[in-house]
Order: C-alpha cells, then sequence, then structure tokens
C-alpha cells in the first residue's frame, strides 16, 4: 500500500499535468482562432464518464446546457477538478447510500479518533500509514462497526481514491492509476468501485500505444491516408476500445482538419475537383463538425468569386465576337460553380449569337443606311426550328406539285421583313439608284377590271400604281414588280446597310408563313373567325357591288384590292400579310414537285433558270390558293396587280 509521501508525489505530479491542461483549456477558450475553431461554438462541459468528454476543444455539436447548472458543473472539465469535487459529483448523481442504524452514540475516545480521521481527510491524508484516514476510520470501526461517521469517512475515502483513479485515466497516467487501485482494493467494501476502473484501466493499457502510434502517422503525414495505415484508422480503433477516449476524439478533429487545409489548398490553384475530392473525404470523418461546415462555406464562396470571374471573361469574349472562347470560358465558369448566377442568361446570349447574331428570336429591328439618311424595312428574327414542308394527299385542295411533304431544318436563323414592300419603300430605292423597274423597261403590268371582275394587262400601268391602276399610297404594298425588280432592290439594301439582304427561300417562306401551324392556313382549317388577313370574303364587296365568285363564306375584310401593309393581324412569328393581301416572290426555280428538293433553308436554284417561284395568298385569291402549302410559278419578268415581294436579312 502506497504511504502518504508517495501519494503525495504522484498527486503533484497529476496537478502540474492537470495545470498544463487547464492552461490548454484556458488558451483554447479565449484564442479559440489559433485551433481553428469559431469562437462562437461554445459546448456543455461534461465529464469523462457517462457521456463524452470534450476536454475544452471537442467541436462536435453539443445537447443544450441545462437551465441551472449547479457550482461542480461550471469551470474547466470535471477531471481536473480536486478529487473531492469528483467524489461529490458522483455523490450528486447517485443515489443516496443508506447507512446502517447507529445503536449507541460514538464514545469520547471513539470520536477523538474519528476527529483525527476527518483531519487526516481534509488534508488528503487517504492511505498509507497509522495516520491516514483510511486507517483511522478502519480503527474506529473495529471498535464500533455501526459508527455512521466511521462508515461515511470510509465511504469518503474510496470515493476520493475511485475519483483520483478515474482523473489518473482520463489523463493517462496508467502507473499512478495502478497504484490508487491497488490502494482501493486494500479498503473493505471496495470491489463495486475496483471493477469498473480495472477495466478502464485494461483499456487504457490497450489504447495507449495506440495513441502513440497515430501521434507518430501524423507526423509522418499518414493523417487519412493511405487507408488501414492511417491516424484516422487508429484513433478510429482507439475508439472502437474507448469510445470516450478524448485524446482521439480530438486527434480525428485534427485529421479533418488536415483534409480541410487541402481542401483550402486546392482551392487555391484553382483545382475545385480536389477540393470538391478533399470536402468529401473530410465528411466521411466528421460529417457534422463546424470545421467542415465552415470549410465548405469559404470554398463556396470562392468558388463562386472565381466562377463569377470567368463569367465575366466569357461575357466579354462574346462581346469581341470571340464565340469558341466564350464558350469555353463559360462553360469552366459552370463546371466551378453549376448554379452561377446570370449563367442562364449568359447561355442564351451565346445562343443567340450563333443562331442569331446576339440577336433574340421575336426581335424587331432596321439596319441604318452607312453612307446617307434612311434605312432599311423592319425585321422580325425569325426563330429556327423545323417543319413538314407541302401538304398530304388528303388535304382539301392538296396539288401535286407539293409532294412529297417532307422534313426541313431551319437550323441558321434569320431575319424577315415585318411586311411586303410598300410603294414608298421601292420609290426610294428607284429615286437612289436610278434603276428602271421592268414595269417601265418592258412597259405595264396588270390591273383589276370592274367591268370584268378580273385582271387584264395594261401597258401603261407601273409599280406606282395601285390594283386598279390609279397612283397608289406610299403604304400600299408594291405590284407589278418582277422577280428581277426584287432582286435588284434586295442588292441595293445590301449595299447601303452592309448586310447582306436577298429574297426568302420558298423554304424560309412557307416556315415563315406557317409559323409553327400545320394547319391548311396558318390560323387554322377554315374561315377565320377574325380579320386576321385581307383575303377573298363572301361578305365583301367591290365599288360597283361585284361578289367574289370563289371565297371565305361569312368573312369580311373591308378591302377590294390591296390594304395599306400591317393592317391586319400578325401570325405566330410576328409577320404581318404573310396569308393575304398580295403573293410574293420568292428566290427559288420553279420545280413540278419536291423530289430532290433541299431538307433545308437554302434556296432550290437551277442556273439559268428562267421560272421563278410565287408563294402566299392575296387579295384576290380563292380559298385553296392561299393554303399554306400553295405555291405557282411564273416568269421572271412578271408583273401582277397581286403579286409583290418581301426581303430576308441573313444574321
Amino acid at each position: 500500500m502506497p504511504n502518504t509521501e508517495t501519494v503525495r508525489r504522484q498527486r503533484a505530479i497529476g496537478g502540474a499535468l492537470g495545470v498544463a491542461v487547464l492552461a490548454f483549456a484556458l488558451f483554447y477558450h479565449f484564442f479559440p482562432q489559433a485551433l481553428h475553431v469559431q469562437p462562437t461554438q461554445n459546448t456543455a462541459r461534461t465529464p469523462l464518464r457517462g457521456q463524452p468528454a470534450v476536454m475544452g476543444f471537442d467541436q462536435r455539436p453539443q445537447a443544450a446546457p441545462q437551465a441551472v447548472a449547479s457550482e461542480i458543473d461550471a469551470g474547466p472539465p470535471i477531471m481536473l477538478a480536486p478529487a473531492s469535487v469528483i467524489a461529490a459529483r458522483h455523490r450528486e448523481k447517485s443515489a443516496d447510500i443508506v447507512l446502517p442504524a447507529q445503536k449507541t452514540p460514538d464514545s469520547p475516545e471513539l470520536a477523538a479518533l474519528l476527529d483525527r480521521g476527518d483531519k487526516a481527510l481534509a488534508a488528503d491524508r487517504l492511505v498509507g500509514g497509522q495516520d491516514s484516514a483510511s486507517a483511522l476510520y478502519a480503527a474506529a470501526l473495529k471498535q464500533k462497526a455501526d459508527s455512521q461517521r466511521a462508515l461515511a469517512g470510509m465511504d469518503e475515502v474510496r470515493g476520493r481514491l475511485a475519483a483520483g483513479i478515474e482523473q489518473d485515466i482520463a489523463l493517462g497516467d496508467a502507473e499512478a492509476a495502478r497504484e490508487g487501485l491497488s490502494a482501493l482494493k486494500s479498503l473493505p467494501s471496495s470491489s463495486a468501485m475496483a471493477a469498473p476502473l480495472q477495466q478502464k484501466l485494461a483499456v487504457l493499457d490497450k489504447v495507449r500505444p495506440l495513441l502513440g502510434k497515430a501521434a507518430a502517422q501524423l507526423q509522418d503525414g499518414k493523417a487519412s491516408q493511405p487507408r488501414g495505415d492511417s491516424a484516422l484508422d487508429t484513433y478510429r480503433e482507439v475508439l472502437t476500445l474507448d469510445p470516450e477516449n478524448a485524446v482521439a476524439e480530438q486527434g480525428i478533429i485534427t485529421v479533418q482538419r488536415n483534409v480541410l487545409d487541402k481542401a483550402l489548398a486546392a482551392v487555391a490553384q484553382n483545382d475545385f475537383p480536389g477540393a470538391d475530392a478533399a470536402l468529401a473525404e473530410a465528411a466521411t470523418i466528421a460529417p457534422e463538425s463546424q470545421a467542415l461546415q465552415d470549410t465548405r462555406g469559404r470554398i463556396e464562396g470562392m468558388r463562386r468569386q472565381s466562377a463569377t470571374a470567368m463569367l465575366a471573361q466569357a461575357r466579354s469574349a462574346l462581346d469581341a465576337g470571340d464565340l469558341t472562347l466564350a464558350q469555353q470560358l463559360a462553360t469552366k465558369a459552370q463546371q466551378v460553380s453549376p448554379d452561377l448566377a446570370g449563367i442562364d442568361d449568359f447561355n442564351e446570349r451565346l445562343t443567340n449569337a450563333r443562331l442569331y447574331a446576339s440577336y433574340k428570336p421575336g426581335q424587331v429591328f432596321a439596319d441604318r443606311f452607312l453612307d446617307t439618311n434612311g434605312q432599311a424595312p423592319a425585321m422580325v428574327v425569325v426563330p429556327t426550328g423545323k417543319f413538314t414542308m407541302g401538304s398530304p394527299d388528303g388535304e382539301a385542295g392538296h396539288d401535286a406539285n407539293e409532294s412529297p411533304a417532307h422534313e426541313v431544318q431551319i437550323a441558321k436563323g434569320f431575319a424577315m421583313a415585318r411586311s411586303t414592300v410598300t410603294i414608298g419603300q421601292f420609290r426610294d430605292f428607284v429615286r437612289a439608284s436610278g434603276y428602271v423597274p421592268q414595269s417601265q423597261s418592258l412597259g405595264g403590268g396588270s390591273v383589276y377590271d370592274e367591268q370584268s371582275g378580273g385582271l387584264r394587262d395594261d401597258p401603261s400601268v407601273t409599280w406606282q400604281d395601285d390594283y386598279a391602276g390609279k397612283p397608289g399610297q406610299d403604304r400600299l404594298p408594291v405590284i407589278n414588280v418582277s422577280w428581277n425588280d426584287a432582286r435588284a432592290y434586295a442588292e441595293w439594301l445590301s449595299q447601303r446597310t452592309g448586310k447582306k439582304y436577298r429574297l426568302p427561300s420558298e423554304a424560309e417562306f412557307e416556315y415563315a408563313l406557317r409559323a409553327g401551324s400545320t394547319s391548311r392556313f396558318w390560323w387554322g382549317d377554315g374561315t377565320p373567325s377574325s380579320r386576321v388577313e385581307n383575303l377573298t370574303g363572301g361578305n365583301d364587296r367591290s365599288g360597283s357591288g361585284r361578289r367574289w365568285s370563289n371565297a371565305f363564306n361569312g368573312y369580311r375584310d373591308g378591302y377590294w384590292g390591296p390594304a395599306p401593309v400591317m393592317s391586319f393581324t400578325p401570325n405566330p412569328f410576328g409577320l404581318y400579310d404573310m396569308g393575304g393581301n398580295v403573293s410574293e416572290w420568292v428566290a427559288d426555280c420553279w420545280h413540278d414537285n419536291y423530289i430532290r428538293a433541299p431538307r433545308t433553308g437554302e434556296a432550290w436554284v437551277n442556273p439559268g433558270c428562267g421560272r421563278r417561284v410565287i408563294r402566299g395568298g392575296s387579295w384576290g385569291s380563292a380559298p385553296d390558293m392561299v393554303r399554306s402549302a400553295y405555291r405557282q410559278g411564273a416568269t421572271a419578268d412578271l408583273r401582277n396587280a397581286r403579286v409583290g415581294f418581301r426581303v430576308v436579312r441573313e444574321l
């Protein structure tokens, strides 16, 4: 049995170690940043026994502290407190010990002996010698076995010894714990206390070399790798043996911090995949740790900052017209931060730049002339897409030249004039260019004859006249213009604006006319329910009261002859008068059917062809001729009171 001097030396060593640990705890409390700990994270301190210990630096989420805490619960960890405080804590948490009833009072001699025992207990002379508290209380019990003071004193001695052993085990001092356990076993009725302490000491003997091994692995850079031979594996092995081992718990936090530092280092090198991998590894170590959450937040902020900078570079590249570089930078930015703000808007801009030269589908614009005042007609950006060109055999009014129906892909956006070219716009062209239209160079065109109710040739009529041969208003569509006149106008616009203007291809015209519809007409399969186009209406009347012999029953638009452009409803693409008012020249040569027709939006042209295609209905067309699939051919020099044109601008 160790004597009092030995015990005092043990307590001095333990006290010194306790002071060191207490100093560390205080350093943690006032300077948590040095340990990578958030200063606002305060966790309830609990003893090593009964629930996981924190040792002042545990970063695991802890239960909320009780509303009322005793003085024993306050201050540094309980294992740093004196053995008497630890013993009191155990008594407080355990059921009250019921001492046997004392039959007779203590004698004066016994009371004097017990006073000496109490003094020894107060002086912490628990064991070792005749003047120790255990020896004096044992002597008193020999004299009077039911002395409650002696029984309580001996119980206090056992409790303090057990608390000291528990403290030694917590601090890793196996030798001191072993000596204390030997002293405890020498006392009567101590087996119940000694047995669990003996087990804990056995566990300490097993984990001490493992903790040393883990420390060496950390020193060698084996924090979490290689698997099976890392400090993380060793600390987990310790916790398997001793689930409440504070050193192992702190070691795992240290390992996680090591991995989180790797994540931050990867971000510093713009290696975000490497940072993600490190974060994923850290999450497997301690998924709920505050350090992990904080590092994730820091990395996410750095990720967004880096991605935002790359997206800004992508925008600059897009503005400069370098679409390839813009795509590369935007892709990299989205890889860094998948939910990056502004990426959807940028991708839309990039798509528009590729397909629509940075315009947007449905956007209306007008190019200004480069060398003079004036501007081109207002254009609408037509979206890309695909459609079935032609008509099925079973469609009412179907003609063989509309077969075979075939799918056409419009892969590149283009802009089409919102309306047909007007007399005023064509006049500007003639005046500025000196061009002589074929209605003047070849003489005449056609006019509507009220007496016969049909068209007749008139050698005196020109592009400046309306359908009846009278001077036309500027907002009326220009008519009696040939395919050659229309092409000349488009070439003049190209020269004036520096952009590529041309006649639409037949596929482009039908695609724009249908505007996503698959019905006979762009508005449906029969008579329209509202004034959508200038058509042959059953309720329309000429100046002399004539009716159309073949018309849309019950329809009335209020015009007999062309109406000023844009007088009716635009189709879903924002284009006016596509199915009525005047038919229109397109760029293609005439072919009797669609066999071998292009499957793209390009014009189907044969060198030297003399006949061109006219598309769309007019103010005088029968309903079957207003169908979206209807087509007809004419010589390129034809001038007719029902035919005009509009232009397309390439993007």
